[in-house]
């Protein structure tokens, strides 16, 4: 049985923690290492059983622990090559991730990490590269995709092969338009290299998914241009004029910002 929890999710901090019976894994490394230690703690977790870390790209939310993680455990830190010098540049991650601990991997590519069955793809968004993952273990596929600016063909069709999928819902579009950012900002969110609105994650999910699909969580929703009622109402109402039915057709969740979500069991 896969486990899957959310340990942070937004701008202040991103992480996410994978499980078998033998083996687990990190999906950015954007939360204190104290807080991550914490949360797998109270679900009776430990990073301790953590043996692989996989980065999506080198932006401050997704990095500023995975050094002192990789350091303090011995974990090995995969990613592209461009991600990798990007987190040895940004100035956030105080400790760097050891030079035996930086494993280099090809985006667009698969793996075999653990226990877990990796392809890698590309996303666009606004940084040193920016990796998807999408993980097969046990006939269950998982595919997590943040920081999106636009869904390329490659995503649709992840989308469309995942039992259980983690996609961003970042913002609102009125709030974006007539919220408090300077408008070049409000640009560079909106861009095809920026983030994805919960409209645009609505109709990809329903363009693209299949009857395969059992999970949908909204992931990386901004603090000042969203709201988790909001983001989650907008995506279930447009699925619905498509005639899916969120809770019946598969389950639709909001993942919170600064703490952790329910653990959940992929079967």
């Amino acid at each position: 049985m896969l486990k899957f929890l959310s340990i942070g999710s937004g701008s202040s901090g991103n992480c996410y923690f994978l499980q078998t019976a033998n083996d687990a894994i990190l999906i950015d490394a954007g939360v204190g290492i104290r807080n991550i230690k914490k949360h797998l703690y109270n679900y009776g977790l430990s990073l301790d059983s953590v043996h692989h870390i996989l980065i999506t790209h080198d932006h401050a939310d997704h990095i500023k622990s995975v050094g002192v993680i990789s350091t303090e455990y011995n974990i090995p830190v995969y990613t592209s090559k461009e991600v990798h010098e990007g987190i040895m540049r940004n100035f956030c991650v105080p400790r760097k991730i050891p030079a035996d601990n930086c494993k280099i991997i090809e985006v667009g590519q698969h793996y075999t990490i653990g226990d877990f069955s990796v392809t890698t793809f590309p996303v666009p968004h606004d940084s040193c590269g920016n990796i998807g993952y999408r993980i097969d273990i046990d006939g269950v596929t998982f595919c997590l995709m943040t920081d999106v600016g636009h869904v390329t063909e490659e995503m649709q069709h992840h989308i469309g092969e995942a039992n259980y999928l983690v996609l961003e819902a970042n913002y609102d579009e009125e709030m974006l338009r007539t919220g408090p950012y300077p408008q070049h900002l409000k640009e560079r969110i909106s861009s095809g290299n920026g983030h994805l609105s919960n409209k645009v994650c609505a109709e990809t999910i329903a363009n693209y998914a299949t009857p395969a699909l059992r999970h949908v969580w909204l992931c990386h929703l901004s603090e000042e241009n969203n709201h988790p009622i909001l983001a989650q109402k907008t995506v279930e109402q447009i699925l619905a004029s498509y005639g899916i039915l969120p809770g019946k057709d598969f389950l639709v969740d909001v993942l919170k910002r600064k703490t952790p979500s329910q653990l959940f069991e992929l079967t």
